[in-house]
């Protein structure tokens, strides 16, 4: 009988106990003793969020299929059970053995966002393991991380020995293969890291220095040590067919936000959205067999018992054999009597008719996400999607029976006027509009629209990379005047709006392009007790403030400032497929208003052919 970290007493005292005893439907049991590598994979926030994630599931099944590596899980505590660990110097446990993190080899944390930070040095801290790499020594585990936020690690770099950069299929047999040898060898900590930093897609920050201009900019960046590569790759598994794939994913005991089956249908985005990091980052557009689909459908179902499947994608409209598996799913789901969910899928007569036959339409909204209520700023973003494109299809969606839509939109985007600003709620009236042209006979019920707005942050490895982001009192002025536009709307009644916190975003923009002087502010501000920042009820903008003034970091450096073309970026060392040159040229475009088409109907050179497979390979035939 496997013994709890957390005796019945504490059990009690906390909030959703769940959370912590493991032992899940499709949890991975081993014998730890026969494992040559343990493997504590952690989601740095709430079990809830972090038993969502599809990378996670991912890796832990491949992880487990091995005889030599043991994956085991951990999560962020909840602020009632970090206070107890703390109180009674309880170290923080894995949910499977329930044996403390700091006794493993390696502790892989995915860092999908930048307002976990702080709780990543919670889960060091809990589990008493050194917060900064230098201080580790021989008997505390490697930490490495992965993730889209290690497309610009530096931040963290002080706290991670490696980061992975890259899609986790693809060099981890080989880290694997290096970290069993050395284990024999008796050699230092030192010698590991240098061996791993050869690795492709493996980054050891610590092997990295970084010099500055009176500017405060970057005047170089090389390495350190001999024989490592000054260019770290990403790492891309081509061949998404065959990667590994979990069938029988881990169930949680409570309600997940993601509390369905998650089919993976395909990667990248064929779109271009200049603001979208994952459409740059995950190029090539690589699609799965539709006939594995169905088949990995059929077993997902069958080995979790959920009630519902989403198709995962990017632009789930872009597979190509959409259709097909839609026929597929609507036919075994029935059967189950399980419902289908479509997201990312643009809104075309195509996108609708597959809709109208998977889902409850009384019960459901539709969403649009133009991202700019004007025609001009969508054409600097590169949406894609014309005004008449979504009146047409709000059109076709009111007739077949929707009455709710919601709307997604950014503001403090470049170049953006007033006018833009008014557009969003100007356009959210015409499409109200357009369901009052209906026939009141034909209506079902009224309308209901609701505009959310969040606000703009540039992210490395976009076009918008160099761009600048405003102060939070422009960001919540942009805000004002949408709502008073919509005020001033003549079917005000059927439009609500909401908008994102500033605070927050201005946090996020500082993090998301940072430098590796950033670690010592985000140290600061765990120290001040910054923790879950991504959580509203958590946040507390004022302690960051502190932070960056007790550390002499000026976030302004970070958000304000346009960065010039030429400049050393922080994340430059890494290669994430699509060539510098491309993001300049698509930067300027942006500025000229200039439209690019999408990669299916002509390639623009960004680089990502390189790879020779996808939808790159597909233009050249």
């Amino acid at each position: 009988m496997r013994k709890l970290a957390l005796n019945d007493e504490i059990l009690l005292t906390i909030e959703k106990p769940a959370r912590y005893i493991g032992n899940e439907i499709n949890s991975v049991i081993k014998d730890p003793q026969a494992a040559e590598i343990r493997f504590a994979m952690c989601f740095p926030d709430v079990y809830e969020i972090g038993m969502s994630h599809l990378g996670i599931q991912i890796l832990y099944d491949m992880f487990n299929q091995r005889d030599d590596v043991y994956c085991e899980r951990v999560y962020s505590p909840w602020p009632d059970l970090h206070r107890i660990l703390k109180e009674q110097k309880i170290p923080l446990f894995a949910l499977e053995s329930q044996e403390p993190i700091r006794k493993f080899d390696f502790l892989g944390i995915t860092i999908q966002y930048e307002m976990c930070y702080t709780n990543i040095l919670q889960i060091l801290d809990l589990s008493e393991i050194p917060l900064l790499a230098k201080d580790r020594g021989m008997d505390d585990p490697f930490v490495i991380g992965g993730g889209p936020c290690t497309y610009n690690p530096e931040p963290l770099a002080d706290f991670f020995d490696l980061f992975y950069i890259g899609e986790g299929e693809t060099s981890y047999d080989e880290l694997f293969r290096i970290y069993k040898a050395w284990k024999k060898s008796g050699q230092d900590r030192k010698e590991f890291l240098l061996q791993a930093a050869c690795v492709p897609g493996i980054y050891v920050p610590s092997f990295y220095e970084a010099s500055y201009h009176e500017d405060g900019t970057i005047a170089d960046f090389s390495p350190t040590e001999d024989n490592i590569p000054a260019r770290i790759e990403k790492q891309v598994a081509m061949e998404l067919t065959d990667a590994p794939y979990p069938t029988k994913p881990l169930v949680p005991f409570l309600k997940a936000t993601q509390d369905r089956v998650v089919l993976e249908i395909q990667r990248g985005c064929i779109r271009g959205c200049r603001f979208c990091q994952a459409g740059m980052i995950y190029r090539p557009t690589r699609e799965k067999d539709v006939k594995v689909l169905k088949r990995q459908a059929y077993d997902l179902l069958k080995n979790t018992g959920y009630e519902e499947i989403s198709l995962n994608s990017l632009s789930s409209s872009d597979y190509s054999k959409l259709k097909e598996l839609v026929t597929y799913l609507i036919e075994e789901c029935g059967q189950r009597r399980v419902n289908i969910s479509l997201p990312s899928l643009r809104i075309d007569e195509f996108s609708l008719d597959v809709m109208s036959k998977v889902q409850d339409i009384k019960k459901s909204s539709l969403t649009f996400a133009p991202e700019a209520g004007s025609q001009r700023l969508r054409d600097v973003i590169n949406k894609g999607l014309t005004r008449e494109a979504i009146l047409e299809g709000a059109g076709k969606a009111f007739e077949g029976g929707w009455q709710k839509v919601k709307l997604y939109f950014m503001l403090g985007l470049p170049t953006e006027t007033v006018a833009d600003q008014e557009a969003i709620a100007e356009l959210a009236n015409e499409i109200a509009v357009r369901y009052y042209d209906i026939p009141k006979e034909k209506r079902n019920g009224k309308c209901q629209i609701t505009i959310s707005t969040s606000f703009f942050v540039p992210k490395p490895f976009t076009p918008f990379q160099w761009a600048q982001m405003h102060p939070k009192e422009h960001y919540l002025e942009c805000a004002k005047t949408v709502n008073e536009a919509v005020k001033n709307q003549l079917n005000k009644k059927s439009i609500r709006y909401n908008w994102h916190e500033t605070d927050v975003t201005v946090l996020e923009g500082v993090l998301a392009r940072g430098d590796r002087r950033l670690g010592k502010a985000i140290l600061r501000a765990y120290e001040k007790g910054c923790l879950f920042d991504a959580w509203s009820d958590f946040y507390d903008h004022k302690k960051w403030l502190e932070a960056f003034d007790e550390t002499g970091i000026d976030p302004d450096f970070y958000t304000l400032r346009e960065r010039r073309l030429e400049e050393i970026l922080p994340w430059d060392f890494i290669d994430a497929g699509v060539t510098k040159a491309f993001l300049k040229r698509e930067y300027e475009n942006a500025l000229e208003g200039k439209v690019t088409l999408n990669c299916r109907m002509q390639c623009n050179g960004c680089g990502a052919l390189k790879y020779q497979g996808g939808v790159c390979v597909e233009n050249q035939n």
